[in-house]
């Protein structure tokens, strides 16, 4: 079994790093230690930025000096001293050192960008023979039409094997959007016996380099935006050497604007285009020629104020000298630039099949489970059967924030509440893409009618008044889960700006539990670093009684198998087995009897304290013989108390990852959310509540 790849680009600028970070994802979500490996990197002097981009992403233990073998420079100091055996000689002690450490490793060849450029291609097919790893032939499709791109993939082929390389698969990248489907089709018909062809568009926003990436190439200071604003794509720049109005006729959306320090007329005029409807927004204002504004410039300037005023930089070079070095700048792809890589890979998973290019590079899956394997295993099954999810809090900067990446990863479906007009101006002014994602004002919705009319018929026990109704429809939690409800939507998550009573009540009173579960209960899935375990309850019940404590565990056994995890259930307790006596400990004991009694095949053990549940050397001590001692993963808490302190405590000391609360026992999905949860913590929260949808 092949336990590495080697990734060979046939020419410069075929976009290698969104290649390598699909293959790193497949990879390092399916096996516990993936090591990344470059032979070659430009030079010693700046950071590899791909390195960095994987070590940083993947959090691989390794140091940067151990990820590649030499610079640009001492291959070619080597190759004109008659050591080219010298090279691969160290490439391979190199990489055999990797090899030893981890259970796969990608190998990243060369970038044309030194390495005797004329005879790279050969270079790296003697490298990939070396270290006897298979090939993914790297083929750039841009500026080609079918026909050229066809040739190019059968030369590619061809010259791999001709140099006696092993061929995994093909990738051509950057093809013309509008060509890619015909590009597709040729291939497979022009070469029917040929290994996977894969073939990715070009998108535009990888070619183009941030503000954070000119601004560091411009060594600028810094005067005025938030940091988030860094990661803005620009599109252009334009110089202002004319009046303002002249000036205003000549922006387009995501420009770089570069302006003399002294000219406040046009500072000023074009840093309020991010407050105006009528002009597009620019990515950033770069002041030139050492000059600083006026104090009362810059005092109006901070006036302006909040995340939707355009960034401000400064530059000691003249305007001529800083257009030159930001037309130097080369696009990348960095560790803090969500948006770049959830579409780099929202490309490559849309475009690529990953389960036969699993099936094909023979990956066996580790057993164990990291953070990044469930994440993605999340993703995954989201993306498998895509469904519907409306987010209430459209007004929330990081529910913007996460439908912007959960659209680029193509995981679901998503509706927006609020009003239409309001969340699109912020959704741009944040620079995010929600292309044609609904958007739906629960005032103005043409449901609004039927959803009151629906309300007062499940409600009408409780006598309530249509006024009533009327209001409680213009609230985004009802309006939303009252959308799950009638099937409009799959699912719900809310909670970002709202209480858990305000997100999950309207739940309570017309979605209701499943006909077999008492109560409605949550779980965290707590990944730590070797595994997922998973607690349950820590976010909805104060104190529940043995019978609700039964119907937890065995919710949150459900819970657990259907995301991967084989449940093992703890019934947790200040005691373990028969050693302690008292009221708390009685309602376990019972609990755990009455769990047992309705689902007899399960592994479910109790009382049993954390320790004894955990570690197997304490199990051989305190319940020896038990299924579930040393082994649980499922841990259940007698009360909210002890949960959620006990999750926050392993979440913060042992740097585990609590996604969650996860809400079970309901007839449809809906997800609360904590108030101080994260992009990811949403990302994550909407892909579980799509899979909840898939089982439901």
């Amino acid at each position: 079994m092949a336990r590495s790849l080697y990734l060979a680009s046939l020419e410069p600028a075929g976009g290698k790093s969104v290649v390598t970070l699909g293959l790193m994802e497949l990879l390092s979500r399916r096996l516990d230690r993936v090591g990344y490996f470059r032979p070659v990197i430009p030079d010693a002097d700046d950071l590899d930025h791909r390195i960095e981009l994987v070590r940083r992403r993947y959090q691989l233990d390794v140091a940067y000096e151990d990820s590649y073998a030499y610079t640009a420079q001492e291959v070619a100091d080597l190759q004109a001293r008659g050591r080219s055996e010298d090279v691969f000689k160290g490439i391979l002690e190199a990489y055999r050192q990797l090899e030893r450490e981890h259970d796969f490793v990608l190998c990243d060849g060369t970038d044309y960008t030194g390495v005797a450029s004329a005879l790279e291609f050969d270079f790296n097919a003697e490298v990939a023979n070396h270290l006897a790893t298979p090939v993914v032939a790297l083929v750039n499709g841009s500026g080609k039409d079918g026909g050229e791109i066809v040739d190019a993939v059968r030369l590619a082929r061809e010259s791999l094997e001709s140099q006696g390389c092993t061929l995994a698969v093909t990738v051509v990248n950057r093809v013309a959007p509008e060509d890619r489907d015909d590009c597709a089709r040729a291939l497979v018909e022009d070469l029917p016996e040929h290994e996977p062809i894969y073939v990715l568009p070009e998108v535009d926003q990888l070619a183009m380099p941030t503000v954070g990436e000119i601004v560091d190439a411009l060594d600028g200071k810094h005067l005025q935006g938030e940091v988030e604003d860094f990661s803005r794509v620009v599109t252009g720049y334009k110089i202002a050497a004319m009046t303002l109005p002249n000036v205003l006729d000549h922006i387009h959306d995501g420009a770089l604007m570069l302006v003399p320090g002294d000219r406040a007329d046009v500072i000023v005029g074009a840093l309020t285009t991010s407050l105006s409807s009528s002009y597009p927004n620019l990515s950033a204002l770069v002041l030139t020629g050492g000059l600083d504004p006026d104090p009362r410039v810059l005092r109006l300037v901070e006036g302006l104020g909040g995340p939707t005023t355009t960034p401000l930089f400064a530059v000691d070079e003249d305007t001529y000298a800083t257009a030159h070095a930001v037309g130097e700048v080369r696009a990348v792809i960095r560790p803090e630039n969500e948006q770049k890589i959830a579409t780099a890979l929202g490309v490559f998973e849309a475009h690529v099949d990953t389960v036969e290019l699993e099936a094909r590079i023979e990956v066996a899956r580790s057993e164990r489970v990291t953070p990044l394997m469930f994440e993605y295993e999340l993703i995954e099954r989201a993306r498998s059967e895509r469904k519907r999810i409306v987010l209430p809090e459209g007004d929330d900067d990081r529910i913007l924030r996460a439908a912007n990446l959960l659209l680029r990863r193509n995981v679901c479906d998503l509706v927006l509440l609020g009003d239409a007009e309001e969340v699109r101006a912020r959704a741009a002014a944040l620079r995010l893409d929600l292309g044609d994602t609904t958007i739906v004002d629960p005032v103005t919705s043409q449901d609004r009618e039927r959803f009151i009319e629906r309300y007062l018929e499940l409600r009408a026990h409780k006598g309530i008044s249509r006024d009533l109704a009327e209001e409680v429809m213009a609230d985004v939690s009802y309006f939303g889960t009252m959308m799950v409800k009638e099937g409009v939507v799959d699912g719900m998550v809310s909670g970002a700006a709202h209480s858990t009573g305000h997100t999950i009540r309207p739940a309570f009173e017309f979605i209701r539990t499943k006909p077999d579960v008492s109560i409605v209960s949550s779980v965290f899935f707590m990944a730590l670093p070797d595994r997922v375990l998973v607690y349950g309850d820590c976010a909805v019940n104060p104190n529940p009684d043995a019978g609700q404590l039964a119907d937890i565990a065995l919710s949150s056994a459900e819970t657990a198998a259907s995301f991967g995890v084989d449940p093992r259930v703890a019934m947790l307790s200040y005691s373990t087995g028969e050693s302690g006596q008292g009221a708390d400990v009685e309602k376990v004991r019972e609990a755990t009897a009455l769990a047992r009694e309705r689902r007899p095949e399960l592994m479910i053990d109790g009382p049993i304290q954390y320790d004894a549940a955990v570690d197997v050397s304490v199990a051989a001590t305190k319940m020896p013989g038990s299924d579930v001692a040393g082994h649980a993963t499922v841990f259940i808490f007698p009360d909210l108390n002890t949960g959620n302190n006990t999750y926050k405590a392993v979440q913060r000391s042992a740097g585990a990852v609590a996604i969650g609360p996860v809400l079970q026992g309901l007839n449809k999905p809906v997800n609360d959310l904590s108030r101080g949860c994260t992009v990811n913590d949403i990302v994550n929260t909407v892909a579980i509540t799509a899979v909840q949808a898939q089982e439901a």
